[in-house]
């Protein structure tokens, strides 16, 4: 399966504080290679699974629809739809973080 053809992106808010966008992977498409600048959650819209490549090594990714979870700034990976299905999900960056305490 080629997986030249990237994923659609459409950013719904981007101000100081977060960056949200929705990220629609037909099947075949990709992110292409990429850093997390910041700290994100990620709430799946369709279930599925995504491919991530990172550091010469794949390891997949379940969507299940709801089940948010979050990854560290830093993050650096290739996500992958080697499916026959469409799979999405909302990706919300934190800008800011919160003082502690």
């Amino acid at each position: 399966m080629s997986t030249d053809v990237t994923a659609e992106a459409t950013v719904q808010i981007d101000d100081e504080n977060v960056r949200v966008t929705e990220w629609r992977f037909a099947p075949g498409t990709q992110t292409g290679e990429h850093t997390h600048e910041f700290d994100y959650v990620v709430v799946p819209l369709t279930g599925g699974t995504l491919q991530v490549h990172s550091d010469g090594e794949v390891a997949p990714n379940d969507l299940v629809p709801g089940r948010s979870y979050t990854r560290r700034a830093g993050a650096r990976h290739n996500v992958v739809n080697e499916s026959d299905s469409e799979c999405a999900f909302v990706e919300i960056e934190l800008k800011r973080q919160s003082p502690a305490g």
